[in-house]
């Protein structure tokens, strides 16, 4: 092999390599937007728990307050 295809061979590994690079640096980008991403959806629906979670325990307590009450008029029959 002459030094001119040897260094047309290199040319041709390097740009191989340079398309992979950009083709990764492209994906790491596309992951780090959907990882955003990801995180804020993530963060709202921690928020929605909670709030259905503080529901949740208003529902029961006034479940259990008129349950109560219901027992008490039917001892107080």
């Amino acid at each position: 092999m002459t030094e001119t295809q040897r260094q047309a061979s290199a040319e041709l590994e390097l740009k191989r390599l340079e398309k992979r690079v950009d083709e990764l640096v492209a994906t790491v980008r596309q992951l780090k937007d959907e990882n955003r991403a990801l995180r804020q959806r993530q963060e709202v629906l921690a928020g929605e728990r909670t709030t259905l979670l503080g529901r949740n325990d208003q529902v029961r307590t006034r479940l259990e307050a008129m349950i109560g009450r219901l027992r008490a008029m039917e001892h107080g029959t």
